[in-house]
């Protein structure tokens, strides 16, 4: 029952992965451990399930918009696998107050990334449909650095989706932008689907260390697979600017209890 009373937070969370291509996983422990009653650790594992499906599910509205690119995406996902099975081991050895208080620095990290990325987003300018069209499916020349950013981001996605069981699209999103020169749309499309594989190889590691409380899982990811749905179509006739700045300021609040709190027990 409090699992349910809870899942409106799962709507919220779905909303940021369907407009924003990410940021509402990280809400996803909190909402779990101080709404829902769960343990950080059980938490971390009941984000995964959570993000993996409403990812996987999310990618739909995306695909057929045209903005999700698989085979760079795969590649992307692939190379976190390292990482993700190492923060899976580091999750299991942690202590749960030390975990939580990293994850509120880990909100405080989004928060400022998200931040950025509002407030440096170019101003749109007028241009003809040729050359808009040019800029869409410009190649960018693959290179050693690039395979070398691939790389560096993927391993880092790993490991936070492996540690803290959130799918890091905050850190794919500008990835994807800055290493591939992916638009922005085509960077939210595509990070659900770097999401969805390193949730799925970390939850495998987890799997064999622990169970699943599907009374849990099930009400919040109904909630979240609904809020994707209406922020896949803000995504498509909306400005996320707007919803960005709400969200940074809610990350910002819910960074600042879990740290309090966390804080709290260890001492």
């Amino acid at each position: 029952m409090r699992a349910l009373l809870a899942s409106p937070l799962g709507f919220l969370i779905g909303i940021s992965l369907g407009a924003l291509g990410g940021g509402g996983s990280i809400l996803a422990v909190p909402a779990l451990v101080y709404a829902a009653g769960q343990s950080p650790k059980h938490a971390t594992t009941t984000s995964l399930v959570l993000v993996g499906l409403t990812a996987l599910i999310g990618i739909a509205p995306h695909w057929r918009a045209g903005r999700v690119r698989f085979f760079a995406g795969t590649i992307f996902g692939l190379a976190g696998i390292g990482g993700s099975l190492l923060g899976s081991h580091w999750n299991a050895a942690a202590d749960p107050n030390v975990l939580l208080l990293a994850f509120a620095g880990l909100m405080l990290v989004a928060a400022y990334g998200m931040w950025r990325r509002v407030h440096n987003a170019p101003q749109p300018v007028a241009h003809s449909v040729g050359a808009a069209a040019a800029t869409v499916v410009a190649p960018r020349r693959i290179d050693t650095n690039m395979v070398v950013r691939v790389i560096v981001a993927g391993s880092v996605v790993g490991f936070l989706t492996g540690f803290f069981g959130v799918g890091g699209g905050f850190v794919i999103v500008p990835g994807l932008v800055l290493a591939l020169g992916f638009t922005m749309p085509e960077a939210i499309g595509t990070s659900l689907l770097v999401i969805t594989i390193n949730s799925v190889v970390a939850l495998s590691t987890r799997l064999q260390t622990g169970s699943i409380e599907w009374g849990t899982v099930v009400p919040f990811t109904v909630a979240s697979l609904l809020g994707v749905i209406v922020g896949s179509r803000l995504a498509s006739t909306r400005d996320s600017s707007s919803l960005q700045r709400w969200f940074v300021a809610l990350l910002v609040i819910v960074a600042g209890y879990t740290a309090v709190h966390s804080g709290l027990a260890l001492r």
